[in-house]
């Protein structure tokens, strides 16, 4: 196994890092460690790791730059990936769990629950990202474009972040924890938007 190169091997540790919070809920499933709730305990469980993945993705480009450690940038899509995987496990835990595929039950609480629409448009805004998240679909795109389309993932963010907001009544600790690495990360990408070279020679015209 000497022919894999180093970085492989980091990424094959991510991968695996990555899928143990479904492992742990697949044991539970098995063992019935999954709590008094089970559902409530799949749905918060999911729900926290998406948001968990979203973060780290969104902090790769400002760890990258702040250390000088380019590679970080190759597991950006792989981590991505992962909190698309976990968005999904929490929408499928809200159809079959839940409300067991019943399409008129399921349009009816995106549209009456405002924490359920805010999650709704958080996932929305993933699929594309999630669908053209391959080398070749960059290439069709382009690399300017992709990169405007995958800003989306902002947008996304904010979303999950407002999703959880509003869903928790009493202990907001844990959304407003996720509230305030958003705002970190949202206001490192605004200061380098504003200092790159194009915007301030725009804000010179202005």
């Amino acid at each position: 196994m000497a022919w894999i190169k180093p970085f492989t091997w980091i990424k094959l540790l991510v991968f695996a890092l990555s899928l143990i919070p479904a492992g742990r809920l697949v044991v539970g499933l098995f063992t019935g460690g999954l709590g008094a709730n089970p559902v409530e305990f799949i749905t918060h469980t999911t729900g926290t790791f998406a948001l968990v993945f979203l973060m780290i993705t969104l902090a790769v480009t400002p760890l990258r730059r702040l250390t000088g450690y380019g590679s970080l940038i190759r597991l950006r899509r792989m981590l991505g990936l992962f909190a698309f995987f976990y968005t999904v496990l929490h929408l499928s835990t809200f159809v079959v769990l839940d409300h067991f595929f019943d399409p008129a039950a399921i349009l009816q609480d995106v549209f009456k629950r405002p924490y359920i629409t805010a999650g709704s448009v958080g996932f929305l805004l993933m699929v594309p990202l999630a669908a053209t998240s391959t080398a070749g679909m960059i290439r069709r795109l382009g690399g300017r474009r992709w990169q405007q389309l995958h800003r989306l993932v902002y947008f996304s963010a904010i979303a999950g972040v407002v999703h959880f907001l509003w869903l928790v009544k009493a202990d907001l600790r844990e959304p407003l924890i996720f509230a305030g690495v958003l705002a970190v990360l949202l206001s490192y990408r605004i200061a380098v938007w504003r200092n790159a070279p194009w915007a301030k020679k725009r804000a010179g015209r202005t």
